[in-house]
Order: structure tokens, then sequence, then C-alpha cells
């Protein structure tokens, strides 16, 4: 038989998660964000959940091919825009949308031959400081970009860079929000904010933009984790990740747990032994100590992670689960048959990092279904 461990992508917690980021930005439009293959689901997996937005967003000409391949003949921007001058070409054949963060960019579109005139967004460093056009030089780039006749349609631009949470014990986006706003006053076309973290902080009315860019909100993880969890949010797991135990040890006190003696019994225990690892995308330094363990489900029941996470196998404690055996299914995250939820970003934070990384982190060895 196969080895017992599985992914599962909801369709439906995608479509919920969507509705859930559009209802609190009604007046803007959405973009689904499936950058990074979507965010580790896999663009053609998470597609149909994601359809009722308004445009697909991304960062490679290959992942709008495949958007295109599916179907959609709807909007998709490229959020990093053109990498080579040559992209422009794919960017007329495929009708993409894509951003102009810096002034080559536009000396290629200058030059590029197209028939039909290109949609652009503009973007502002107001204060990240990756990618776009410093405030004071911003106004100069649209109007390069308006002489064109290669562009049909410009849209504002910015990305927050604490939208999620303060900034030196102030409001994390009023900086960027000020700049923004100073360097736009006055140019004409829609406009384009928020990611996940302001859509679902900041009232609509706080903030006017006319195109969202929820990211890992789309895939059921709260943007400001511990602060606010997802039941806070209303979103849902998109994302199922469960193996199963495939051996059972009994411990006596003293008895030490997998590599480095991370882990040792102060009573007895019995443990189970569960066909995930590190080289499935499981966090290797995912906490399994005495004084910290990681949370699992175990046929639903919560419970945690004794020692270090190897390259192919965990172990979790079923000493108060009597039932619990070879062929119990382990929920590492997402949702248990029983309907219990063990969150994307109660693992991350043992882990030390955020629940990007561990959608993203899926291994390819392990098989993925769509339900």
């Amino acid at each position: 038989m196969p080895r017992p461990i599985l992914a599962t992508i909801h369709t439906a917690a995608l479509r919920h998660n969507i509705e859930r980021c559009r209802a609190a930005a009604p007046d803007a439009k959405v973009w689904a964000v499936v950058k990074a293959n979507a965010y580790g689901h896999g663009i053609e997996r998470a597609f149909d959940g994601l359809r009722g937005a308004d445009g697909f967003a991304l960062l490679d000409l290959e992942e709008a091919q495949r958007i295109r391949a599916l179907g959609w003949r709807g909007p998709i921007l490229l959020l990093e825009g053109c990498f080579e001058p040559r992209d422009l070409e794919l960017c007329s054949r495929l009708g993409l949308w894509h951003t102009i963060h810096c002034s080559e960019q536009i000396d290629w579109l200058a030059a590029h031959k197209t028939h039909e005139p290109h949609r652009v967004f503009l973007k502002m460093n107001s204060g990240m400081n990756r990618l776009g056009f410093k405030p004071y030089s911003y106004r100069s780039a649209w109007t390069r970009l308006n002489a064109l006749t290669q562009v049909e349609e410009i849209t504002l631009m910015t990305h927050f860079s604490d939208a999620d949470a303060k900034r030196f014990g102030q409001d994390g986006i009023a900086h960027q929000v000020a700049a923004f706003n100073e360097a736009t006053q006055d140019l004409p076309g829609e406009r384009s904010l928020s990611n996940s973290a302001a859509s679902l902080r900041y009232s609509a009315d706080a903030l006017r933009t006319d195109w969202i860019r929820p990211g890992i909100a789309q895939y059921g993880s709260s943007t400001d984790y511990p602060e606010h969890d997802i039941a806070h949010w209303d979103l849902q797991p998109a994302m199922t990740l469960q193996a199963q135990i495939i051996a059972t040890q009994d411990l006596q006190p003293g008895d030490s747990v997998g590599y480095g003696s991370a882990f040792v019994a102060e009573k007895p225990m019995r443990i189970g032994v569960v066909a995930c690892g590190y080289a499935d995308g499981y966090p290797r330094i995912a906490k399994g100590t005495n004084a910290q363990g990681t949370p699992v489900l175990v046929d639903g029941i919560r419970s945690r992670t004794v020692g270090r996470v190897s390259m192919d196998m965990i172990t979790v404690d079923i000493t108060d689960l009597p039932s619990a055996g070879i062929g119990s299914t382990v929920t590492l995250w997402g949702r248990a048959a029983n309907g219990a939820v063990l969150s994307i970003d109660e693992v991350a934070i043992q882990a030390q990092t955020v629940g990007y990384e561990l959608m993203c982190a899926l291994a390819q060895r392990v098989p993925v279904v769509v339900d």
C-alpha cells in the first residue's frame, strides 16, 4: 500500500475565504493571489475554489499560461511585472496586466511593438522598500507611462509592510497611506492597496481601494496570529495534511525519544510514530520538548508531538488516548474527520515561522487530493 500520508485541498473553504475577503471590502474587486503555485496548494487544484474572484495575481509567465489553459479569460496580473523585454510579447499574446516598478520596465514598454495597449499597475514604494518608485518620483513615472501609446490604463498600486500589526507602536499603515495619498493626489485611475491583513484589519471606509489582493487569507491562515486566529476572521483551512500512526512505543520514566534525546519521559507513556517528517514539508524545528510540543489531532483529539522531527517520521503522545494505535489518523494541520480544526498557524508558531512557509513547503512526494 502507499505510504499513509495525504494532503487534501478544500474547494469549499477556498470559496468561503474568497467571499469573506470580498465582504471585508464590498466595493472592491478581488485578486486571487496564486503565486508560489497557489501557496503550495497547486494552481490547478485551487482554481475551482478561487474562480469566484475578479482576477488572478501571480508572479511569472508560466503560472499565467497555466491559468489561461484552465479556461480563465478574465484579468491576470503579474505582480512583479516583466523580468526582461521579451516577456512583453507574451503579455500581449495572453492579455496580461503587469506591474511597473522601475524605470527600466517603462523603457522596455516604450520599445515594445503591440497592437493592443497594455493595462499596467504602477507601483509605489511607500515605505516597504522592496519594489516601486519612491513617492517623489512616482508622478513623473506616471507621466512617462501615460504618454505611451502602448499603455491603455494605469492603476495606482502600493504594498503595506505592517498591515498585520503596529509599526513602532503606531498605526501600521498610516505612514504609507499618507505617502501614497499625497503622491497620487489628483491622479486618475483605479487603486490597489490592500493585502490580506489590510483587507481584514481595516474597514473599507478607512482605505480607498478598487482592487484588494488577499493572499494568505484565501488559504485559511490568519495574517496576525496569535493576536487573532482564523475563527476570529471567519476563515477556513484550505489544506489538511494527515498521516497515520505506523507504530507505537511504551516508555518508562527516563526513556528518551528521537535524535538528540530532546524529549525524556517523566512518567509511563505511550507514543505513536507517524508517517510524516521534514521530507514531507513538516517543519524540522517544530518543538517537541518536555516543556513544549507542537499540537496535532489524533483521531480528531488534540495532543502534541514529542521529540525531534525526523526525515520521515514524527512521534506524538497518545498516553491518554487508549483507542489510538496503528492506523489512527493524525491531522498535522487542517480539519479532522470529526470537524475539529488545527490551524496551520498553531503549527507554524511552534517552528518560529508562519503558515505561508508551511503551505509552500509541502513536499512533492506527498499525494494530494481535492474535495
